[in-house]
């Protein structure tokens, strides 16, 4: 696909916030190894945050923790007020009907084209009938992510970026109002990789989405983040926009932006 020309600036939000992910006090450990330790945390309907730290973390178990993937050793996780930890199976599944999650790898069903892959949560999350309704829906997510020559390819046909265009393409496909993303651009050369930074912005001005973005792609945060999250030691150790990161007078912070030349 050519690069993108279109680009998506990120607007500004509201005065007034309302609250779709409120994180208190939340810790997890794997056996004797404390991850998490104390993450409190507040996103807001519409912005992009960008949660950055380095490998081990914890960036993508918070994530987990949000969609009851993974449950939490203590504090509480409320998503659109709702507590998580204490929902039960019935809750998180319309719960996550309500929140999209995009894996590194895309997660795409190898046996199945692009078109079969988008189908699927159609007919069997949203349990859709109408197949013009449902081939409308398919060629319009596929559309916007400038996917729609491929609907008839298999997996094993797409390049990388494509196949990360085809993962988001079947998340959004659900109508998600928060949208999770694990890397969104690990292993796609630069142009792509500012492709898909592009595209996650697209998606929040078109669909009005929440978004997390966990990276270690600088250039994807700086595209993408209303917010910027630094996690250390199991818990944020700063927050600001880019620029404030950027210029930063703390070393750890500092880091991460001397890493990116």
């Amino acid at each position: 696909m050519e690069e993108t020309t279109v680009k998506y600036k990120k607007e500004a939000q509201p005065s007034k916030h309302e609250v779709v992910v409120d994180i208190k006090h939340l810790s997890k450990s794997f056996g004797s190894k404390k991850v998490l330790k104390d993450i409190t945390l507040k996103i807001n309907r519409g912005e992009n945050v960008v949660i950055l730290g380095k490998s081990g973390e914890g960036k993508s178990v918070t994530i987990q923790c949000i969609v009851g993937l993974l449950t939490q050793d203590g504090g509480t996780i409320k998503v659109f007020g709702d507590e998580v930890a204490e929902m039960g199976s019935d809750e998180l599944k319309a719960l996550r009907t309500k929140v999209g999650f995009l894996f590194q790898g895309g997660a795409l069903y190898d046996s199945m084209t692009v078109r079969e892959n988008l189908e699927f949560p159609l007919t069997r999350v949203l349990k859709m009938k109408d197949q013009g309704e449902i081939d409308q829906r398919i060629e319009e997510v596929l559309d916007a992510v400038g996917l729609l020559d491929a609907i008839d390819k298999m997996p094993s046909d797409l390049s990388g970026g494509m196949r990360k265009r085809a993962g988001l393409a079947r998340t959004m496909i659900v109508r998600p109002e928060i949208m999770l993303y694990d890397e969104p651009t690990t292993g796609l050369d630069p142009i792509t990789s500012r492709e898909i930074s592009e595209l996650i912005l697209q998606v929040q001005k078109k669909y009005k989405t929440t978004s997390i973005i966990i990276t270690h792609d600088m250039e994807c945060a700086r595209i993408t983040a209303d917010r910027i999250l630094i996690m250390g030691d199991g818990k944020y150790i700063a927050e600001g926009s880019f620029d404030e990161l950027k210029n930063s007078k703390d070393e750890l912070v500092k880091s991460f932006f001397n890493a990116k030349a």
